[in-house]
């Protein structure tokens, strides 16, 4: 794997982008003809609820806009610069449509509050207004059904947040038809008063998004149900005994994984990263897995109370050749285990005489003597065919 491979290529399917691009352009242009028509009756209407409603629609053309610029750039794989993709830039948008939403909505509150402190009567209203704000509320809530189905279809968080925007909107329409049609019937409070009780709840859903993009920003964990189901994948890879960590944080609508896999503890480095690329191929292709880092323990240690300073293979090395002395050309290989907070040694060496394995066995209870934290050492087997293998018991 180069250094900028990434495996999100299986998520990052063509369909989300194209169902992104589709739904943006689909709002933008419904969103220009509903602003001109709405900012147009309203002047002539009289109605500034319109007016101000289709200055709404016009700012919803900036959402669209910064849907269409993430969905390009995070679709970007890694670079020099972007070393983990780019991903989080739909994190990002979300974050903008959530500021945008929460803005959306303490306006609506504050100019309702205005309104219903000022006590000043509206001004009269024409019955063209009622039908554009109908128009308008239908439009919009048919675009956000339209909007959140295809969003659920490709699994978008993004592309979700900005269907909600749609329904914001609508509601924000439901909010200028009762205003006008309490206008016209006389009782002008009725405006306000909706509007701040919509604006409560489009100002909740800003900040609801607004703090879920931040979470994602901060690295959150991806939920409880998706961990446990990448976790029994992990499990039922071959070769793989446990799993004693596992964690995990969001990229976009993608995840990073991070596990430390518990495998046979004497098998060899390469089986070892054998089993390691597997469990992560197995990962990425059953779960919306951006990439994962697979860790490879012999045994549980994610509990151990405090670390143990064994001996390295330098030290052990070193003092066993010392001890052979004239002998340590008989050394053919030096295997050791650190399991249990203890250093199993094996050697197998060319034995060319009962001498030679007098003396490796004498060296090596003598390293045991000197190294306390050396469980056992053995000699597996000699070129001479004889059984002169030995362990001694730590």
């Amino acid at each position: 794997m180069t250094p900028f491979d990434s495996s999100h290529d299986e998520h990052d399917s063509p369909q989300k982008q194209a169902v992104a691009r589709r739904t943006s352009w689909i709002s933008g242009a419904l969103n220009i003809v509903l602003a001109a028509l709405q900012v147009a009756i309203g002047v002539v209407s009289h109605s500034q609820a319109l007016i101000a409603d289709g200055v709404h629609s016009l700012a919803d053309l900036v959402a669209d806009g910064a849907v269409l610029l993430a969905t390009h750039h995070s679709h970007h794989g890694p670079d020099e610069d972007h070393q983990y993709g780019h991903a989080r830039y739909e994190n990002i948008a979300s974050l903008v449509l959530g500021v945008l939403l929460l803005v959306v909505g303490v306006g609506m509150l504050w100019r309702a509050g205005e309104r219903l402190a000022s006590g000043t009567p509206a001004q009269a209203i024409h019955a063209t207004a009622l039908f554009i704000a109908i128009v308008t509320l239908v439009s919009k809530e048919l675009l956000f059904r339209y909007m959140l189905r295809e969003a659920e279809r490709v699994r978008s968080a993004m592309l979700v947040a900005n269907a909600w925007h749609a329904r914001a909107d609508a509601a924000s329409s439901l909010v200028v038809a009762l205003g006008i049609a309490g206008s016209l019937a006389g009782f002008t409070f009725l405006d306000a008063l909706a509007a701040s009780v919509v604006g409560f709840l489009v100002a909740r859903m800003g900040w609801q998004f607004t703090w879920a993009a931040l979470n994602d920003l901060a690295d959150a964990a991806v939920d409880d149900e998706l961990v446990q189901a990448m976790r029994a994948t992990l499990a039922a890879t071959p070769g793989v005994d446990g799993i004693h960590l596992l964690r995990t944080r969001k990229m976009g609508d993608l995840a990073f994984v991070d596990a430390h896999l518990i495998v046979a503890p004497r098998i060899s480095v390469s089986e070892g990263h054998f089993i390691a690329e597997r469990a992560r191929e197995r990962l990425v292709a059953a779960h919306p897995v951006l990439d994962a880092v697979i860790h490879i323990d012999p045994e549980d240690d994610e509990h151990v109370e405090e670390a143990v300073a064994l001996p390295d293979r330098q030290a052990i090395v070193g003092q066993l050749e010392a001890l052979l002395d004239a002998r340590r050309a008989m050394l053919r290989e030096v295997r050791l285990d650190y399991l249990n907070r203890r250093v199993s040694v094996t050697v197998i060496a060319d034995l060319a005489s009962p001498e030679d394995h007098v003396a490796l066995r004498a060296a090596l209870q003598a390293l045991q003597g000197s190294l306390p934290d050396i469980a056992a050492t053995a000699i597996l087997s000699s070129p001479t065919g004889a059984d002169v293998s030995a362990s001694l018991a730590g």
